[in-house]
């Protein structure tokens, strides 16, 4: 026996227009159709419709974690400050973290993600190796204090999520876990529809090494990723790499050049008659307070969110103009490696020992060429630092890349000890000793996946859902009359019966047409009309993604929905 949903009881309230302040489909789409209604900005309550889309794909999840052993809990999401300042996090978020106090001035947060937590629970529960591996999950609401919540239920500053943890004893058991959570991952975005792709990423605040994001194309998605079309590589913009390929060829004598009123790449590259490609642009920017130069060719920029991951935990900042001062060393607009004092220089892999470069002569109104890397000047430190473009090599075949907006539905890391080593985490190994524990976390946007679905799967009527994870499975409409609307609520009745999950629209006063349109509006996969031909006790059964149409008697499509 499945819910017959009638509408004309149920809390669903359709609009003919866009929200004024919606931007993307998903957001259009899923306020018009009833399915989420907007508190504030980032926060959003889940109506009938939208909470059973959102509970069927928590239950996709829940049935593939639990088929590789995984145990699901339930952890606080308001929680204290202290095993946060122990990882750094409490800081290191900075102000994407929701803090509060109790009436006893002790402090608090609202979690935004546990590995902190799961360390502890486990840490109590767990003594010996023989308690090991676990896994465990939960799906749970997290808090993020966006300062730019948008785009609906895809940037909310409260959202639904599902992490998990794996604790193993060795790295071999580690990989394991990942590789059971990778797999977990591919069989629940294929059940529920989603196209994606897996492509290597950089674990930021979470710390780790390996990791690998999930994430679904889409025109509205905020991040950008590449593929190859010749290859199987694909990597989020943040994880693509250069080859170090060193040059051995012959240059002649560092030489300045009169270069007047030239402080930037553009207007350098004019004033000499050369391509921005065969300058040298050098950045500069404080870590943790300290000034550091950063170098790529004239015609990249220097990808600071890219920057910043290479230097966590370190703060890295732009320079200002008091930066300048009592630094004879450092002439603004004229900046050139090879005559820093005590600065560190960090440079793209294309700055390689040999080639040769303009670059800044340290002096105003003055540029020096041949300046060559390794032999004018040294590199610190070589680090992947450009904004990645479209065509730029693919590290495993050279076949320039392609680039494409999407929408990031999931992230596996392999985090390691980095927790276990701050908590202390250990078991009594085999050999009667502490062994410390190896972690990884691995989280599925829920929320963010029904958007992501709407982004992808919907048309120009609204919203089309994938079965299984629809609020529905048909959609039985009555088209007016009492002898139609008699028959739909028969036709429900027997489809519930039969285990088929039904909305059914008896709504009295209210036009086919309108009935029509919120049955594509809505999105259910199938819809069932009981139309002109009621009375013959024959039905219309639409497709409601290819459009598809067929008439047949109420048996015949009894047997057809319950097959």
């Amino acid at each position: 026996m499945a819910q017959v949903q009638r509408m004309s009881r149920l809390m669903v309230k359709t609009l003919r227009d866009d929200p004024a302040d919606a931007e993307t489909l998903s957001h259009k789409l899923l306020v018009r159709a009833g399915y989420v209604r907007r508190n504030a900005a980032g926060i959003w309550t889940w109506l009938p419709l939208g909470k059973k889309v959102l509970d069927n794909i928590s239950r996709v999840v829940r049935e593939e974690m639990d088929a590789i052993g995984a145990q699901e809990v339930l952890l606080p999401a308001l929680l204290p400050k202290e095993p946060y300042e122990a990882s750094a996090r409490w800081e290191e978020y900075g102000d994407l973290l929701f803090r509060l106090k109790d009436r006893k001035g002790a402090e608090y947060l609202l979690g935004p993600t546990h590995e902190e937590i799961f360390t502890l629970v486990v840490k109590d529960q767990v003594a010996s190796y023989k308690d090991l591996p676990v896994m465990l999950y939960q799906i749970q609401t997290k808090y993020r204090d966006e300062a730019r919540p948008r785009s609906g239920v895809l940037r909310g500053r409260e959202f639904q999520m599902k992490d998990s943890y794996s604790f193993d004893i060795t790295d071999e058991g580690l990989a394991e876990s990942y590789g059971l959570h990778r797999a977990a991952y591919q069989k629940i975005f294929a059940r529920i529809g989603l196209d994606y792709r897996i492509v290597s990423a950089v674990s930021g605040a979470m710390g780790g090494s390996a990791s690998e994001e999930f994430l679904a194309p889409a025109a509205a998605g905020e991040d950008t990723f590449v593929d190859c079309p010749a290859c199987d590589y694909a990597a989020n913009t943040e994880a693509v790499t250069f080859k170090l390929t060193p040059v051995s060829e012959e240059h002649g004598a560092v030489e300045e050049l009169d270069t007047p009123d030239t402080p930037t790449i553009e207007t350098l590259a004019e004033h000499l008659g050369v391509p921005a490609s065969a300058t040298l642009k050098n950045l500069l920017v404080k870590v943790d307070g300290e000034i550091v130069a950063v170098g790529v060719p004239g015609d990249r920029e220097v990808d600071l969110g890219k920057l910043g991951e290479h230097l966590a935990p370190a703060v890295v900042e732009l320079v200002t103009a008091e930066d300048f001062e009592g630094r004879g060393d450092l002439v603004r607009g004229y900046v050139g490696p090879q005559g820093l004092e005590k600065v560190r220089y960090i440079a793209d892999p294309r700055i390689a020992p040999g080639t040769a470069w303009i670059t800044g002569a340290n002096k105003i109104n003055t540029h020096a060429k041949n300046v060559v890397a390794g032999r004018d000047f040294e590199v610190d430190d070589y680090l992947d630092v450009v904004v990645v473009q479209e065509g730029d090599p693919c590290p495993a075949c050279g076949t320039g890349l392609k680039m494409d907006r999407a929408i990031e539905i999931g992230h596996i890391f392999q985090l390691g000890r980095k927790y276990a080593d701050t908590f202390g985490l250990d078991v009594l190994g085999q050999q009667g000793k502490p062994v410390r524990v190896t972690m990884g976390s691995y989280g599925i946007g829920v929320s963010r996946a029904v958007a992501a679905l709407a982004e992808q799967s919907a048309d120009d009527q609204g919203l089309c859902w994938p079965k299984e994870i629809a609020p529905a499975d048909v959609h039985v409409v009555a088209a007016g009359k009492a002898l139609q609307t008699e028959l739909a609520l028969d036709v429900s009745e027997k489809l519930g019966a039969a285990g088929v999950r039904v909305l059914v629209d008896d709504r009295a006063g209210v036009s086919p047409g309108v009935k029509f349109t919120d049955a594509e509006l809505i999105g259910v996969p199938t819809i069932l009309v009981a139309g002109r031909r009621s009375a013959e006790g024959v039905v219309e059964l639409k497709d409601r993604r290819t459009g598809e149409r067929e008439e047949l008697t109420v048996d015949e499509a009894i047997a057809r929905l319950t097959a």
